[in-house]
C-alpha cells in the first residue's frame, strides 16, 4: 500500500471465494483461472478473515461467489453463520443441478437461512452455458432473489423480451451486466455507442441512472418488472487526493481468496489489515444522477 485508505461509511464491499470450484466454463468468467489449482485452499482460513473483516467494519456487505457456493451446502453453512446480523449478505450463483444435492435440499437451505441472506443472484443468460436448474424451482428460494444475466459480444437482442417475460411471470428482477472485463473509466458512463444501452432503451422503459466512481446502473421498467443495466470497473481501487491534500487509495471491495488470504484489488494486491483499521470513511458516492430510482 503507498496511501492511507478511505472506504464508503460501513465499509467496503467484502467478497468472498469460496473454496471450492464449480463445473461450469462460462467464456466471460473471470475467476476461473483461479480454481485451476486448489492447492492452500482452506475453509478455516477463510472463516478467520471473515471473523477479521467483522471486526474491522461490523456492518459492511458481504458477497459469496466462486466457484458454486451452493456446491458444498456445510461448508455454505459454516460461512454464513461466521457473518453477525449486522451485515448484509449475498450470494452469486447458478443455483446448479448437481448430484451432490436434489433441489428440495437447496430449497430447504435457503428456507433455513432466509433470515440472514440478502439476496441470491442468479445467474441465467441469454445463450445457456450450463445445466440450469428448472425457473419453477428458482421461483420457490425462500429468500429474495435477482437474476444476473451478461450480455456477452453478440448475444442474440432478438431474444431479449422473451428473455425478460420469462421471469416476469415470477416477478423476479433482472440485472443485466456488460463484460467487466472490457469496462474502462472512458466507456463507464458512455451512452451513444452503447450497443446494450441502445437495445434496452428500445425495448424497455428507461427510468433513470445511479452511479458512482467505480460503477453505475441503468434503471428500467417493463410491465412492472424492474430491470438494471450495471457496468463497473475491472478493479476496486481509485486513487484520488482530497481537498487537503491528501492521497487516499479509495476502496470499494475487499476480497478474501480461497486460501484466507485477504486483498485489497480484484488485480492481486493484499490488504494492509492494519492499516485498514485506520481507514477514513466518507459517504458512499453512489448517487442519482438523472431520471427517477424509486424501485
Amino acid at each position: 500500500m503507498s496511501n492511507p485508505y478511505k472506504t464508503r461509511e460501513g465499509g467496503a464491499t467484502v467478497t468472498v471465494f469460496v473454496p471450492y470450484d464449480c463445473g461450469n466454463h462460462c467464456p466471460f468468467c473471470i475467476n476461473k483461472k483461479e480454481y485451476a489449482n486448489c492447492e492452500g485452499f482452506s475453509l478455516e482460513a477463510i472463516l478467520k478473515s471473515i471473523r477479521t473483516m467483522n471486526e474491522l467494519t461490523p456492518r459492511c456487505d458481504f458477497v459469496f461467489t466462486g466457484g458454486e457456493p451452493f456446491a458444498d451446502l456445510a461448508a455454505l453453512q459454516q460461512m454464513l453463520d461466521a457473518i453477525p446480523t449486522t451485515h448484509k449478505v449475498y450470494i452469486n450463483t447458478t443455483f446448479p443441478v448437481q448430484q451432490a444435492y436434489t433441489a428440495d435440499e437447496m430449497i430447504a437451505f435457503t428456507e433455513k437461512n432466509r433470515d440472514k441472506i440478502t439476496c441470491i443472484n442468479i445467474s441465467r443468460h441469454l445463450v445457456k452455458y450450463v445445466e440450469e436448474s428448472p425457473d419453477e424451482v428458482i421461483a420457490r428460494i425462500a429468500c429474495p432473489t435477482r437474476i444476473n444475466c451478461v450480455l456477452f459480444r453478440n448475444y442474440p437482442a432478438d431474444r431479449l423480451l422473451d428473455y425478460v417475460e420469462r421471469f416476469r411471470r415470477y416477478n423476479i428482477p433482472i440485472q443485466f451486466r456488460y463484460d467487466y472485463t472490457e469496462t474502462t473509466p472512458e466507456n463507464l458512463y458512455e451512452e451513444e455507442h452503447d450497443k446494450i444501452l441502445q437495445d434496452l432503451k428500445r425495448l424497455f422503459t428507461y427510468k433513470g441512472l445511479d452511479g458512482c466512481r467505480m460503477r453505475n446502473g441503468f434503471h428500467f421498467d417493463y410491465k412492472g418488472l424492474h430491470m438494471t443495466y450495471h457496468k463497473t470497473l475491472p478493479y476496486s481501487t481509485i486513487v484520488e487526493k482530497d481537498a487537503d491534500g491528501v492521497t487516499y487509495d479509495i476502496l470499494y471491495d475487499i476480497l478474501i481468496k480461497q486460501t484466507g488470504e485477504i486483498h485489497s484489488d480484484w488485480t492481486g494486491v493484499k490488504l494492509d489489515v492494519d492499516a485498514y483499521r485506520k481507514v477514513v470513511y466518507e459517504p458512499y458516492d453512489l448517487r442519482v444522477l438523472n431520471g427517477v430510482v424509486d424501485f
